[in-house]
């Protein structure tokens, strides 16, 4: 077997890879991400995996901070080029407990395949994903300093945590389109400007759909600050009795989300109207976000994800929808007011990335 032939297979066993496991770690990827053009799909798809990758670790509560740290750090290098695969994996996945999907585990022993994808891309995009892991892992080993039951500071810490866990994928996607679409570079500066809410206003909605789920493991990102206004401290908040307190605060973090994901729109708008498939991509996204948050508001005392999962009905409908008049930006804000409609408001400017990354 020649050397080009064995490059050959070793990336097709890889792509095979991707898309086996793509599905098993997000349902909302796994519907998004084949809606982008190719071979643009098959990049994103590959970073999504490196940042999953980097969350296992992070979230995993089997690992002590100093361990996070250190593991966060050698995958950073890994993804630049640096360092042993296999050392990774082989003290990685020993420590990995049953908190830990077993389609994670099978993620993270099959880290190679992965990064096998990602050292074959253009110069261009690759930096792109180095430069986010390594700004990702850098912003996870701050948190996991604080991480705790108590929460963050105030809103203002909770948007520096979003942008190192999902700004910095919107700055990533950005450059990646453009890299993609001389038609969408044209817009970078307007794409540039909304990057970092199009994460953080995706992120906001996960932290909200799963605030319990994090809370049994030790972990909350609500801000202390202003839950504290509503005479709130969270750690001290039973789910099963969580009164009207709780919901006014939980609304005010609805609200803010809400604001996000308007200026995730406004990212999306961006794109260039031909670039049908990346726009399907973020506005699927950021309807199915929409759609979770007005399942939260209509679900008072909700005490698990499950409680706030959106039918399947309503995800179909949101993409056919969206699908129908993906060209018109006429349409795209028409479909996103009927959506959020009801849901709290709140006047805010779009998330930008913190002074210090």
């Amino acid at each position: 077997m020649t050397i080009e032939q064995s490059t050959t297979d070793a990336l097709l066993i890889a792509a095979a890879f991707q898309a086996h496991i793509l599905p098993g770690v997000s349902r909302t990827f796994a519907l998004t991400i084949p809606q982008l053009p190719q071979p643009l799909g098959g990049v994103v798809a590959n970073a999504y995996l490196l940042c999953r990758i980097a969350d296992t670790i992070e979230d995993e509560p089997a690992l002590n901070p100093q361990d996070k740290v250190r593991l966060t750090e050698q995958f950073a290098d890994l993804v630049g080029g640096r360092g042993s695969v296999a050392a990774f994996v082989d003290e990685l996945l020993p420590k990995l407990s049953t908190a830990t999907l077993a389609t994670e585990m099978e993620l993270v022993k099959n880290t190679q395949a992965v990064l096998t994808m990602t050292y074959s891309f253009e110069p261009g995009p690759r930096a792109a994903i180095e430069r986010c892991l390594r700004i990702m892992c850098r912003g996870m080993h701050r948190f996991q300093q604080q991480a705790g039951p108590e929460g963050l500071r105030d809103l203002n810490e909770l948007g520096r945590y979003c942008y190192y866990v999902a700004g910095v994928v919107g700055e990533m996607l950005s450059d990646l389109f453009c890299a993609f679409s001389a038609d969408t570079a044209r817009r970078r500066g307007d794409l540039s400007r909304y990057a970092v809410a199009f994460g953080q206003g995706l992120q906001m909605t996960n932290i909200l759909k799963d605030i319990w789920e994090d809370r049994a493991r030790g972990v909350s990102w609500m801000p202390r600050h202003e839950f504290a206004q509503h005479g709130v401290v969270m750690i001290e908040v039973d789910p099963a009795k969580q009164g009207e307190a709780v919901q006014r605060a939980l609304h005010e973090l609805v609200a803010v989300t809400h604001a996000q994901l308007a200026y995730a729109l406004e990212f999306t708008l961006a794109i260039a109207p031909g670039d049908t498939g990346i726009r399907k991509f973020c506005a699927w996204n950021i309807g199915m976000a929409l759609l979770t948050l007005r399942k939260i508001v209509a679900t008072p005392g909700y005490t698990s994800a499950a409680e706030v999962k959106i039918s399947r009905t309503s995800v179909m409908w949101t993409m056919a929808l969206t699908s129908l008049g993906i060209r018109s930006n006429t349409w795209l804000r028409f479909l996103f007011r009927r959506t959020a409609a009801g849901l709290p408001q709140i006047v805010t400017t779009p998330a930008q990335a913190p002074l210090e990354a």
